[in-house]
């Protein structure tokens, strides 16, 4: 008898990820005007983002996100203005909703998401940003205690969704490299179907104890093969920004680029692709915007709630495809899902 495949569990992400983008709503109309800036028509992103002050990384989501909504529209010249359901958030349009959605203008993560989008952030960073490394301070990822809620945290997610990005990724004999491999499960997958391949898990050492302690569950789970996977794992601490990386034939970067900004997601596609061997890929598992920066709404909450919590956002393929080929990769144009909103791109090395 074939196992009952497992149910998509997007709708219980979705769910969690719709507050951020509620709140970002709130922030559009009570607090940063948007919907009224545009009441006398389009205007372009710059124009748009200098009249309310936002720089580039809000506007890239609280824009899309608005789009997905169907709030609003980028038209013909590329400039965003209002749709005829976000008329009924102006002033203009009699009846409106705006004193409907004020009920909520109040509430503190409006207020809060209304800061951070006017800042590009918190305004206090002094204890780091969410679990990401703030400048030469030690990493949140440091301390063992939050590092180990954080991980066991995302461990759920990562063993539903590593079984099936395993199946997608490249078969091989060679070494795969799993950056910032967190719980380490997309690894134990892919060399339980790849029973001659090694692996090294890179991250900061007290995530890795986490990952040590899975591995031996997983080792010891009876699924066949599965007692050879520990023999071929090696963990190596390290900074993806600035310690060397070890070169490898397959490089995965699962949920990984959406935690930093353009500029460093650069630097790591760089950094990333010179560790990669001559003939070798690299993989990244992420959820993607558009390439037109308008949807899917399930993405544009998930980037609010990345916005909130880290210095990045999600990005569209076609903006990691650039870091690629900028990196001296060639992207290929293979989008293949997986669940929960996710799925996986890749680009080879010659």
């Amino acid at each position: 008898m074939q196992p009952t495949p497992q149910p998509d569990l997007a709708p219980i992400t979705r769910h969690l990820r719709a507050m951020f983008g509620s709140r970002l709503l709130i922030a559009a109309v009570h607090h940063l005007a948007v919907f009224e800036e545009l009441s006398n028509g389009p205007l372009s992103i710059a124009e748009l983002s200098q009249r309310i002050g936002l720089k580039n990384r809000p506007a890239s989501v609280l824009f899309p996100a608005l789009c997905a909504m169907d709030m609003l529209e980028v038209n013909e010249t590329g400039a965003l203005q209002v749709t005829e359901l976000g008329r009924f958030l102006t002033q203009n349009q009699i009846p409106n909703l705006i004193g409907y959605v004020g009920l909520e203008k109040d509430d503190p993560g409006a207020v809060e998401m209304a800061v951070r989008l006017r800042n590009d952030g918190p305004l206090d960073t002094t204890g780091g940003i969410s679990y990401v490394k703030e400048g030469d301070d030690p990493s949140p990822m440091d301390d063992a205690d939050l590092s180990r809620m954080f991980t066991l945290g995302l461990a759920g997610r990562a063993r539903a969704l590593s079984p099936i990005v395993a199946e997608k990724l490249s078969k091989s004999e060679g070494h795969l490299l799993d950056v910032a491999g967190g719980t380490g499960f997309y690894t134990y997958e892919w060399l339980l179907l790849n029973p001659s391949a090694t692996a090294t898990i890179l991250d900061r050492p007290a995530v890795l104890a986490v990952a040590e302690e899975l591995l031996d569950a997983f080792a010891q789970s009876g699924r066949p093969g599965a007692e050879t996977v520990k023999n071929r794992v090696t963990f190596q601490p390290g900074d993806m920004l600035t310690d060397d990386i070890p070169q490898t034939d397959i490089l995965l970067a699962a949920s990984l680029f959406h935690d930093w900004p353009t500029e460093t997601c650069q630097l790591l596609a760089d950094r990333f692709a010179a560790a990669i061997r001559p003939g070798g890929e690299l993989w990244v598992h992420d959820a993607f915007l558009n390439d037109a920066l308008d949807g899917p709404l399930a993405v544009t909450d998930y980037s609010a709630q990345l916005f909130w919590g880290t210095k990045g956002r999600c990005y569209s393929r076609r903006e990691y495809r650039d870091w690629f080929a900028k990196a001296g990769l060639e992207p290929t144009d293979e989008n293949l899902p997986t669940q929960m909103d996710y799925g996986l791109i890749w680009a080879r090395k010659r």
